[in-house]
């Protein structure tokens, strides 16, 4: 198969999708090896463009890379918007598009697909903003009127697919993210005493009330995100904050999968999650879960969380080793193969 990529997300700073997509990608080239071509697409303007390209510099695949003038992202809505011009001009003919959150360009043959990793700008607004509903919500319709397949990276979120946006089941498949193995418990770890929350400073994440349970459970909370206290830390550096921290505290309200519960367990830290069910798959039986709406039950699951450390560790460990990106791979190959028949 010729599978083409849109990789325009990488051409910012990465948080969770592109972090994600940079993971499948590499599991989908180490799994494709000579069987199938890769093609890594995106149009952006030139300064983003070198961001791609370092973002890229790890994985094999054909590179279709096209500098557009800024503000690059205008180009991209026309095209997305007006369904003309179809992306083989560009790239030549494909077995496969897959396309991102950021653009939908129509496309003359091949399966098309994307990748939606929650619906939370189409359930609650209030939690994201213009820019953001601007960006998916027309993503979300558009593929579910034109997709062969949608992937997603839980089952929660593949039947709020379903069940939203009316696409069929079947057609659905879940490609869980995987986990770089620089997140282990061997390297250095940072230093203090605290707990540690990791993503955006935004209300679904419910920073406010992980501070309070830190104070109440006597202990400092670091946030590590673009915003956070901690600020944008390297992976290297993440993962020594995973090490360091006493426990993680995730008690977002609503995710798409919430791979930072993951990453902890697999540098052998506690977890300490919200019960909302959204969380399920990331937290399996190796997570303290905690009524999010509540610092008092999120500083009582830090508390146990610590009292019952070694065997958190050992449980978070053994579910964290599911996670690679080279069974990511498999299972988005697998499933271009399926559709195609």
């Amino acid at each position: 198969m010729r599978i083409v990529v849109d990789v325009t997300p990488l051409s910012h700073p990465r948080t969770g999708i592109g972090n994600y997509m940079l993971g499948m990608l590499q599991g989908v080239a180490e799994v494709a090896g000579d069987r199938h071509e890769l093609v890594l697409f995106a149009p952006t303007g030139p300064r983003n463009m070198r961001r791609v390209r370092r973002a890229l510099a790890g994985v094999p695949g054909t590179r279709r890379l096209v500098v557009i003038p800024p503000p690059s992202n205008v180009w991209r809505k026309l095209w997305s918007r007006l369904q003309r011009m179809p992306v083989e001009r560009f790239v030549g003919g494909l077995d496969v598009f897959h396309f991102s959150d950021w653009m939908y360009p129509p496309q003359r043959g091949g399966l098309r697909t994307t990748t939606i990793h929650d619906l939370i700008p189409l359930h609650h607004p209030e939690w994201a903003g213009r820019r953001t509903q601007a960006l998916h919500v027309p993503k979300y319709r558009h593929a579910a009127k034109t997709c062969d397949l949608i992937f997603t990276n839980s089952r929660y979120t593949a039947d709020d697919v379903a069940e939203t946006l009316g696409f069929p089941r079947e057609r659905l498949v879940v490609v869980y993210p995987g986990i770089d193995p620089l997140f282990s418990p061997h390297g250095p770890a940072a230093d203090g005493n605290y707990v540690l929350a990791v993503g955006t400073v935004d209300p679904r994440k419910n920073l406010e009330r992980a501070e309070a349970a830190a104070r109440l459970a006597g202990l400092e909370l670091r946030v590590a995100g673009p915003t956070g206290s901690v600020g944008f830390v390297s992976d290297e550096q993440l993962a020594a904050l995973y090490r360091g921290a006493r426990a993680l505290v995730f008690p977002s309200l609503l995710e798409g999968f919430g791979i930072p519960v993951v990453e902890a367990m697999a540098a052998g830290t506690p977890a300490v999650v919200s019960s909302h069910p959204s969380l399920d798959e990331a937290s399996g039986d190796a997570a303290v879960r905690v009524d999010p709406e509540s610092p008092e039950a999120i500083a009582a699951g830090v508390r146990r969380a610590l009292d019952e450390r070694e065997a958190l560790v050992e449980r978070g460990l053994s579910h964290a080793a599911r996670f690679t990106w080279r069974a990511c791979g498999e299972a988005v190959l697998a499933g271009y193969e399926a559709a195609r028949g």
